[in-house]
């Protein structure tokens, strides 16, 4: 057989050639297990993502809603004025209020009968002032045509139905009351079928009777608003006018009211009034004198319908477009409790924001002066050796610029290399270098916290350094970090983390929020003697505080969080100190940026809830749970995840409400944040030239740590296990670096 496919047959049964020891078989379990491990991480990730993703969608849904629902979406507020009226027929202009279409177009006028009046009702239904109307029209037993607004209908549906369920005829309105003259064809069927929509979902019906906006008279027809007619009228609308306009919208006194809306002699008239569109008072009262007025001469009230001796304008829905309808009006019914409540937290978090700003500079002001002060310049120095313990994994890019800075050291150090199972051997190169006092140990594999607890074990020295292998100190950075523990209540100090790749616009605006985010934090927390972190980049820790909290633990994500608090929680005082500089390396590109900020998120919200009892403990393990947990949870978590309530409703305000203000309150919380940015800068005695990043970093920056904290919360929400993260490194940051040498 040649030519064609060969058969694919079945292996044969039972075992499966090729290397079928037990170390293969666990090896291969084991190979599953990552595998299914890491399409269930996969899996939730894209759940998480497309959860935040439709969060975000939700919400601008629900705010497009209700613009649109107060017409401020899509709002035309012209109104045209009068034009030549050559296309309209002659007869329809001296006619009746009522407009007829056959089959092919041709308009047929209808008058009210004599001694017959049809009150209608413009611009409602109104929550305030349409039940008013009802009860006037109940107690006496008159019917009225009420013409709707399809986003009234949505916003009050139950007053519709109890029209509908009172006898009273509805008519189309439009749906957001614009002047049909200047919109084109597309428009008028969305305002139209729209306002079907509202009815079918409010009230189970259709109406086959409209009214333009702005329409008044037959008389008043011209050849801008007679397309209007026509169209409505191919679509089988019945175009209902006016014969007197009681021009209760210009709120005239009681009397004039009453005066407008009478007919001459006995002839009968289509009345208007209008039950919504602003204070009514004057039209009930009208109403009820009104009605006593046409009844003592003669007159009965119907609706319009009723007054040409035809069936009912309203009509079953179809049971599809009522479910539409009530979909439509339970988002709108969702979004009506929703945007206050989310309105009274954008107040809270304005607040929020602006009352963290005030206290931190407050703080840092405050810590300032204290440092400042002569008897801390003075605190003796501290003289005992250090160890300094530096975890490396695949660092063979940094390493040797980390080595050759410590070397530099002006204090006396060892050096423990930690090489936890790097594949790109920087062992061996660490080993090349050839530096004094550097040892290195090498273990298998085992994550950032045991190769730090490695390194504490064998460290021979009481006061212990850590730092990152993509870190690089000043040569003063050591002698600057161990002088706090002249006291002997410090238990550990966190140094000054400066972001050392600052060339490029991602790292400038992480200069930025060092400098401002992290750095001015710290003055403020360690006033308050609350520090909630010491960073991984540089922090120093007496051996036995470290032993009285347990060592580094791999519990969390956020191990130089969870050792800190630890250390709190053990009565140890954690202490900031802004001479001693480290310059770090950050994440160069958006990807990488987003891995380490969702590690720090997610780690610092395990370590939170690991301490949780921290709260209701008594002692320091007290003081930090009742002022430094609610500060983190607050500060870290709840304000940063409903801040971007501020830029969502400053670009809506900007498109929908009020651009000059909008972007006034905006800008005037950029400007505070400038100038808390500058007090920081001029603190860590940086360039003010950096600042000019700022308000792109509050546009792009600051909206990207939003959506990565909300996915580390969505991350804690589902109870998902996120896996450490190894960045990719360049070896941008060279040793050893001073503040003069970076500006």
């Amino acid at each position: 057989m040649s030519g064609g496919r060969p058969l694919k047959l079945p292996g044969p049964r039972g075992r499966r050639p090729g290397n079928t020891s037990p170390e293969h078989r666990t090896s291969r379990i084991r190979g599953r297990i990552r595998g299914r491990l890491r399409l269930r991480t996969r899996t939730r990730t894209r759940t998480r993502m497309v959860l935040a993703s439709a969060t975000l969608l939700a919400l601008v849904c629900a705010l497009l809603l209700d613009g649109y629902l107060h017409a401020e979406i899509g709002n035309d507020a012209r109104v045209h004025a009068s034009h030549a009226y050559r296309s309209v027929p002659e007869q329809l202009r001296k006619g009746g209020p009522v407009i007829t279409f056959d089959r092919k177009g041709r308009a047929t006028e209808h008058s009210i009968p004599a001694r017959t009046i049809a009150l209608t009702f413009d611009d409602g239904p109104d929550p305030r002032w349409t039940p008013e109307i009802l009860a006037v029209l109940r107690k006496h037993r008159v019917p009225g045509t009420f013409f709707v607004l399809g986003q009234m209908v949505i916003r009050h549906p139950g007053l519709v139905r109890r029209m509908v369920a009172a006898g009273h005829e509805i008519g189309v309105h439009t749906f957001s009351h614009v002047d049909l003259s200047y919109q084109d064809k597309r428009r008028m069927d969305r305002e139209l079928a729209q306002s079907q929509l509202a009815l079918a979902g409010a009230a189970g019906i259709t109406s086959s009777l409209f009214r333009a906006p702005y329409a008044s008279e037959v008389s008043a027809l011209d050849d801008r608003t007679w397309p209007v007619q026509r169209h409505a009228g191919a679509k089988g609308y019945v175009s209902a006018f006016v014969d007197a306009d009681s021009e209760d919208w210009r709120r005239p006194p009681v009397k004039e009211i009453v005066q407008n809306a009478t007919p001459r002699g006995t002839k009968g008239a289509s009345v208007l009034f209008h039950d919504a569109g602003g204070n009514r008072s004057r039209t009930v009262k009208a109403l009820e004198r009104y009605i006593h007025r046409m009844a003592e001469r003669g007159y009965s009230f119907t609706t319009i319908t009723g007054a040409l001796g035809a069936g009912s304008a309203n009509h079953p829905a179809p049971a599809v477009r009522v479910w539409e309808g009530r979909a439509l009006i339970w988002a709108a019914l969702a979004t009506r409790y929703a945007l206050p409540v989310l309105i009274a937290m954008l107040g809270v978090v304005g607040l929020a924001v602006f009352g963290r700003l005030l206290l931190m500079l407050g703080l840092a002001w405050w810590h300032r002066r204290s440092r400042a002060r002569r008897r801390y310049t003075l605190v003796q120095e501290v003289h005992d050796p250090v160890s300094v313990v530096v975890p490396a994994y695949n660092e063979k890019e940094c390493i040797a610029h980390t080595l050759r800075s410590l070397a530099a050291s002006t204090h006396p150090i060892e050096i423990l290399v930690v090489d936890d199972g790097s594949t790109d051997g920087t062992a061996d190169i660490v080993e090349a270098l050839g530096l004094r006092h550097v040892r290195v140990l090498r273990q298998p594999n085992a994550g950032k916290p045991a190769a730090l607890n490695n390194g504490i074990a064998n460290a021979r020295h009481e006061l212990i350094v850590m730092m990152d292998g993509d870190t690089v100190f000043e040569p003063t950075t050591v002698r600057e970090l161990v002088r706090p523990f002249a006291d002997p209540r410090v238990g550990a100090v966190a140094g000054n983390a400066k972001v050392g790749n600052r060339g490029r616009l991602i790292g400038a605006w992480q200069h930025i929020e060092y400098v401002m985010g992290f750095n001015l934090d710290r003055r403020m927390y360690d006033l308050l003697r609350c520090m909630p972190t010491i960073p991984g980049a540089i922090g120093a820790f007496r051996r036995s505080a470290l032993l009285d909290a347990g060592g580094m633990s791999a519990d969390t994500l956020a191990e130089d969080t969870d050792i800190t608090i630890a250390l709190h929680r053990a009565g140890w005082r954690v202490v900031y100190q802004e001479h001693a500089r480290a310059w770090t390396e950050a994440p160069g590109t958006l990807g990488q940026l987003w891995k380490q900020r969702y590690r720090w998120s997610y780690g610092t919200m395990q370590a939170l809830w690991k301490h949780r009892r921290s709260l209701i403990d008594r002692g320091p393990s007290g003081r930090f749970g009742r002022v430094g947990m609610p500060l983190v949870v607050l500060f870290q978590i709840v304000t940063p995840l409903f801040a971007p309530l501020i830029d969502v409703f400053t670009l809506y305000g900007v498109v929908l409400v009020d651009p000059v203000r909008s972007l006034a309150a905006w800008g005037a919380l950029l400007l505070a944040q400038l100038l808390g940015a500058a007090y920081a800068f001029r603190l860590d005695g940086e360039r003010y030239r950096a600042l000019a990043v700022l308000p792109l970093q509050q546009i792009v920056y600051r909206q990207l740590m939003y959506l990565v904290l909300l996915h580390a919360c969505a991350t804690a929400a589902t109870g998902a296990l996120l896996p450490w993260q190894k960045l990719k490194r360049t070896g941008e940051v060279e040793a050893p670096r001073t503040p003069e040498a970076v500006r």
